[in-house]
């Protein structure tokens, strides 16, 4: 079936292309009745207007958005993102939604890309991703009045509508675990400093190594990547009182240190033992399988591409809290030796 063009809207309205051209890009040189009309046609015969007549017409975009302040790169490897991005497809293709992903250098660029889609109607909502403290999106997303979903939280989500899990409590189980184990010296590879997330685990690792008596317990901060948690790992286990036990804030950093480990000549679990956050298939490809803190990834997804529709259909702003990610002990916890 041919594609329905400008000329095959001009001939049905009865005006020439370049009035058709005019109307679709909010251009002066028709009538309001000759634009609404020519707009209407192009919607009846399947013809995707611009984002400037789709303004005009106040059609919904039946897209959302979401714009990630990643590399590319890192991107790509992160399991993670995948999965959730999976969870938010699936919710969105069973309402005839797309999805529109944008990766962004900053988070300026990032409130740049929300008001450029906004202003051309090229969304009718956005999902956002790695919540900061004091997070200046959040104010910026108020101001425009556009329909938003922040996965992370609570707090510092202002008005905005919310999908969150306990991190602070998944953190605390498995300290607690790896203290009965017999642990004294436990450290920890976080994630970026200043995400909300990468704050909460490490109040709470801080919190309950103090509970526990753990004056050893120490935090690195890394960026998620495998080349950061090999560095990090190195500098802990080149240190003279050097960890039993490592907990990682993602699968990819924690495969990145049993490497390490193993390069240098170490026992996992005998020697030094390991937890993963974010239960990935690539936690269970390597050998040892690695401990990990997992959660259906996909349903937290879906849960948040939810929420935002609703709030698009005009439910009220609103949080939810997720299930907590739950400890799955295997191949690389043990007690020490």
């Amino acid at each position: 079936m041919k594609r329905p063009t400008i000329a095959d809207i001009a001939r049905q309205a009865g005006v020439s292309k370049g009035a058709v051209s005019y109307a679709l890009n909010g251009q002066p040189g028709v009538s309001e009745s000759t634009r609404q009309r020519i707009i209407a046609i192009a919607t009846e015969i399947g013809f995707n207007p611009n984002s400037a007549a789709r303004a005009l017409s106040g059609a919904p975009a039946r897209a959302i958005g979401l714009a990630l302040c990643r590399p590319a790169r890192t991107l790509g490897m992160e399991p993670f993102f995948m999965e959730l991005i999976s969870g938010v497809e699936a919710e969105l293709s069973a309402m005839s939604f797309a999805l529109t992903l944008q990766v962004v250098a900053n988070a300026d660029d990032e409130i740049a890309v929300y008001r450029r889609w906004w202003g051309e109607r090229r969304v009718d909502g956005v999902l956002i991703c790695d919540l900061r403290v004091d997070d200046p999106r959040v104010p910026v997303l108020e101001e425009l009045q556009l329909p938003a979903v922040v996965i992370g939280g609570p707090g510092h989500t202002g008005a905005l509508a919310h999908v969150w899990s306990d991190d602070a409590a998944a953190l605390v189980e498995t300290m607690e675990y790896l203290a009965a184990l017999g642990h004294r010296r436990i450290a920890r590879v976080g994630g970026m400093p200043g995400l909300l997330h990468t704050e909460t685990r490490t109040a709470a690792f801080d919190a309950v190594a103090r509970r526990l008596g753990l004056a050893e317990a120490s935090t690195i901060g890394a960026d998620y990547s495998g080349e950061d948690g090999t560095r990090a790992t190195r500098r802990l286990l080149s240190s003279p009182q050097r960890p039993t036990a490592i907990v990682y804030d993602n699968d990819v950093m924690a495969i990145a240190g049993l490497a390490v480990a193993q390069e240098m000549g170490l026992s996992v679990p005998g020697d030094l033992s390991i937890v993963a956050w974010d239960d990935s298939p690539l936690c269970r490809l390597v050998h040892p399988a690695l401990t990990a803190l997992g959660r259906d990834i996909p349903a937290y997804g879906s849960q948040s591409a939810r929420t935002l529709l609703d709030l698009i259909a005009g439910a009220a702003p609103a949080g939810y809290q997720a299930e907590t990610a739950r400890l799955t002990p295997r191949g690389t916890t043990a007690p020490p030796r």
